[in-house]
């Protein structure tokens, strides 16, 4: 199966029929093309693709997140890289800028296939049970688990930490979208002391329902000093993407790049 994408990230698969953008001059001489569209704004590029591979390959299907498709057959390394799973799809919160539940309404248990990045969107909204299942494939793996989806803080309590101690963790990701969401990001990073700062990554939010580039700032410093190493996102709606003005850009670029923060926080 070729499948095509509008443009890559850090999970695009990377074997030899997985392909971003326009049919190159060395393709396959046959195959079904899936042109899988993630974000909504790129959707109107998705359907200049399908017409393009449309003129070698007499099937092509377009679809992807964006339209709605879900991953209750999820495959590894089809639609995401190699090391890539995901073990359950939904959230049960309905955060205001969050596309997740709207696209994939409350969370649902999926099979549990091997990899070593987890990148379910709420995973500690699950039964224990599927967590100790989790837990046990990652002990299996060779490399390191990196906790990419995000985990809920406010579900880090001490069961949670202690079996994280068991594992062998390259990075956890957690969340603080907002000023409220920094105690309970506090609260979890005491209990993941174990972790140093260059494990425990935390997605900040910023510029949603009009933040200030002041405030801003002022969250990012935050969760840095609670011992978290930012990742700045800049906020992007679902039906169109905002175009930010270069001083956004730069605080976002800066606050997600680990050794820009760390040299604007070392003593001169």
């Amino acid at each position: 199966m070729i499948r095509v994408f509008p443009r890559r990230t850090s999970l695009t698969p990377t074997d030899e029929l997985a392909f971003v953008g326009y049919p190159p001059m060395l393709r396959p001489e046959t195959g079904i093309v899936n042109v899988s569209v993630c974000f909504t704004w790129d959707k109107v590029e998705g359907e200049r693709l399908a017409q393009a591979w449309g003129q070698y390959y007499e099937k092509v299907n377009l679809g992807g997140p964006a339209y709605g498709d879900g991953i209750e057959d999820f495959v590894p390394g089809r639609y995401v890289k190699e090391g890539v799973t995901f073990t359950t799809k939904g959230c049960n919160k309905r955060c205001p800028w969050c596309l997740v539940p709207p696209r994939e309404g409350r969370l649902r248990l999926l099979g549990i296939k091997p990899g070593y990045i987890i990148q379910d969107n709420n995973l500690l909204q699950s039964p224990r049970e599927h967590l100790l299942k989790v837990f046990a494939m990652l002990k299996q793996q060779k490399k390191a688990a990196i906790f990419s989806g995000g985990l809920d803080a406010t579900l880090i309590d001490d069961w949670v930490a202690n079996e994280f101690k068991s594992l062998r963790i390259h990075e956890v990701f957690l969340a603080a979208d907002t000023v409220g969401s920094l105690l309970p990001l506090s609260r979890a990073i005491e209990k993941l002391s174990f972790l140093r700062r260059g494990q425990l990554r935390c997605y900040v939010l910023l510029a949603f329902n009009g933040e200030t580039i002041t405030d801003a700032i002022e969250r990012l410093e935050a969760v840095w000093g609670i011992g978290c190493l930012p990742f700045a996102q800049l906020y992007q709606p679902p039906d169109r993407r905002i175009e930010y003005s270069r001083e956004w850009k730069s605080l976002a670029r800066t606050w997600s790049r680990p050794a820009a923060m760390a040299a604007a926080h070392t003593p001169k």
